[in-house]
């Protein structure tokens, strides 16, 4: 699909009809308290809409009809291939409606319309069709036993599953999220990012118009501590999934200890090293690798290269073409589709990242901010122990740390809490496979940035998350319990019992 002018796409903007009040069990419905909360564009400063702000009774509502929708199994005893054809539909739903979601997820979050149109949208929709491709090819097991016996090993849907998603890929993630857990057969509760709500509404929406059952999917907008908690902590709910900041995953551990001890899978936060070796070839293209690490969707990304550790042979060298490969990244209006940098998601968010700059050393490139919006900046840190090494920024910000080793290279990139993500530069294979193995991180790309894609797992070590993967046929795992059923086969008259 290729790209409209930026007057085409504030036009299609006036037109949207913004989805501004909860879903559950079917169709739209106001909070109950009837509350609402403004829908803010980042780009602006205007009002978009009036979301209805949900709270506990909302949630227990939405429990009670996704558990009866499990129950009784309109979704969840349905055959594989019925809930496959659902998906089916609901992405081509989507593909459909593709522009307009993408207008609207830019509006909603400040993200550009070049990434929404040309990577989220075609990326939410892949990941619906790829999951539920794999709905009816995934096989279960028969373990080993004596002729007098089956044992069965069988994968059964976990239950009501409360969906906590993030601000920075509203669609995108949610897709992570409900493709397996719909697949596997679950009902769903999801809260999309306050600051974000508008996309994951239209998509409920369209789901149901897909033919997905009523009380399945539910969407409950609101802050955190009215709907996120609740759910963290509701007794009805028999797992969670979490994308966000690691001070609030760890709270949805302590919401489970002291409720149901529902299961809980973390993906966090991310302080992401790009190591580049002496021996690094083709220093502009390592450049153009690091500068999209660092700066892609504004840097409101968690496993964002946003440490570079570089051998001080090559540092200049790099630093040099690092510099014309940023002056690419513009900021301005994110529906204009030659701005690479939206406004930050908001006006705290945006604080914070500035407060970052106020405290930086030796500024290489930008380290400017007006208006919401911060510049592409490259930072020079004297080690790994300041803030802006350690600190997930969550902006364009790249702070760069000088070694003089491969060994001083490594053990500074896993001398961090976080642990989700890591690039390697080099051209000796041997170095670069020791060196993956040695990388504490989930997800180690070799001589790139990346995070692989919709058929490799993703996911953190140590505070960067644990307990499941998004993505592959490991994201499946997660919203599923193995049962066991041993079947007996000996004939009566010659088995001894006691």
């Amino acid at each position: 699909m290729s790209l409209l002018t930026k007057d085409e796409y504030r036009g299609i903007a006036r037109g949207l009809d913004l989805p501004c009040m909860a879903f559950i069990d079917g169709g739209f419905r106001p909070a109950l308290s009837g509350r609402t909360f403004a829908s803010i564009n980042p780009a602006t400063g205007e009002e978009l809409a009036q979301v209805a702000a949900c709270a506990a009774p909302d949630v227990d509502l939405a429990v009670a009809r996704a558990r009866d929708a499990f129950e009784d199994g309109r979704w969840s005893r349905l055959h594989p291939s019925e809930r496959k054809a659902v998906l089916i539909r609901l992405a081509r739903l989507m593909t459909r409606e593709a522009r307009e979601l993408a207008v609207m997820e830019s509006l909603d979050s400040g993200k550009t319309i070049l990434d929404c149109e040309t990577v989220d949208l075609p990326e939410t929709i892949n990941c619906l069709t790829w999951h539920a491709e794999l709905i009816d090819k995934i096989y279960d097991q028969v373990a080993p036993a004596s002729d007098d016996h089956i044992a069965m090993v069988v994968r059964e849907p976990v239950g009501v599953v409360g969906l906590v998603l993030p601000w920075n890929f509203p669609l995108l993630m949610m897709a992570w999220k409900i493709a397996p857990a719909l697949a596997a057969g679950c009902s769903l509760v999801v809260k999309p990012a306050e600051e974000t709500s508008l996309t994951a509404l239209r998509l409920a929406e369209l789901a149901a118009e897909a033919g997905l059952p009523r009380g399945v999917l539910n969407v409950l907008p609101g802050s955190g501590p009215e709907v996120g908690e609740p759910i963290g902590r509701h007794m009805d709910i028999d797992m969670v999934s979490f994308t966000g900041s690691t001070a609030t995953g760890k709270r949805f551990l302590s919401y489970a200890a002291d409720s149901n001890a529902k299961e809980v899978v973390l993906e966090m936060g991310g302080k992401n090293p790009a190591i580049v070796l002496e021996d690094a070839e083709n220093l502009d293209r390592v450049a153009a690798h690091v500068v999209n690490g660092a700066f892609w969707n504004m840097g409101e990304n968690c496993s964002a290269s946003s440490r570079l550790i570089v051998h001080r042979d090559v540092k200049a060298a790099l630093l040099d073409r690092i510099g014309h490969h940023s002056r690419a990244w513009n900021t301005g209006d994110p529906l204009d589709p030659e701005v690479r940098l939206g406004p930050l998601v908001s006006q705290a968010h945006y604080d914070k990242v500035r407060g970052y700059l106020d405290q930086a050393g030796p500024v290489l490139l930008g380290g400017t901010a007006a208006d919401g919006r911060v510049a592409a900046t490259v930072i020079e840190v004297p080690g790994n122990d300041v803030a802006l090494a350690r600190e997930e920024i969550f902006g364009p910000v790249l702070s760069v740390i000088t070694v003089a080793s491969f060994d001083e290279a490594i053990q500074t990139a896993n001398d961090t809490d976080y642990g989700l993500a890591a690039a390697l530069f080099t051209a000796n294979a041997k170095r670069a496979i020791r060196g993956a193995r040695m990388l504490r991180a989930g997800t180690v790309t070799v001589n790139s940035f990346g995070e692989g894609d919709i058929t490799t797992p993703f996911g953190g070590h140590k505070q960067s998350g644990f307990g499941g993967r998004d993505n592959g046929i490991h994201a499946h795992d997660q919203y599923t319990q193995l049962k066991t059923i041993w079947i007996d086969l000996a004939d009566d008259a010659d088995e001894a019992i006691g």
